[in-house]
């Protein structure tokens, strides 16, 4: 095997494992917000976006199912999320506009689900 077999193989490879787990996510009916989320929020704000976590408590997390956080435009929600604010950091280096979009309309249904 030559050098550009082993490269276009590897390629192959890598690509093959992102398509398996962009089906999974979509065979499991998790949308990619939700799985961003999983992925950046869940320590501190918790699965159900309470921020009912250890880590959520010490830092103060808000609760994303709470009248103040939905009651946010998303421009707002998304500086929020681009910059940091208080106690979260920001993901501007590590979320591209769009995945923050995408953040965003899934805590939007984290409110729907809430209790009033």
């Amino acid at each position: 095997m030559n050098q550009t077999t082993g490269v276009l193989r590897s390629v192959l490879i890598c690509f093959s494992i992102i398509l398996f787990v962009a089906i999974s996510n979509l065979a499991w009916g998790q949308s990619a917000g939700e799985t961003i989320f999983k992925s950046k929020c869940v320590l501190c704000h918790g699965a159900d976006g309470t921020g009912n976590t250890p880590l959520g408590k010490q830092l103060q997390a808000a609760n994303l199912c709470s009248k103040d956080v939905q009651s946010k435009k998303n421009a707002e929600l998304h500086k929020i999320i681009h910059d940091g604010q208080t106690n979260m950091p920001a993901f501007a280096e590590q979320l591209t506009d769009e995945q923050i979009d995408q953040v965003i309309k899934y805590v939007r249904t984290l409110g729907k689900g809430a209790k009033k």
